[in-house]
C-alpha cells in the first residue's frame, strides 16, 4: 500500500510535532513546578508516534 503525497506529510508533520513535544516535555519534567506537565507531553509524544507506526506498517 502506497501513501499519498497528503498522507506522506501529515506523518512527517506529527513526527515533528512529536519530537517538539517530546524535547519541551523533557525540559519541563525536569522542573519541580512543572513536572507533571512535562510527563503528560512526554505521553502525548509518545501517542503520536504509536499512531504514526500503526498508520505506516
Amino acid at each position: 500500500m502506497e501513501m499519498s503525497n497528503l498522507t506522506a506529510a501529515a506523518m512527517a508533520v506529527a513526527v515533528i510535532a512529536a519530537v517538539l513535544l517530546a524535547y519541551a516535555g523533557i525540559r519541563l519534567a525536569l522542573g519541580r513546578a512543572t513536572r507533571t506537565r512535562g510527563y503528560l507531553m512526554l505521553g502525548a509524544a509518545a501517542v503520536i508516534l504509536m499512531n504514526v507506526m500503526i498508520w505506516t506498517v
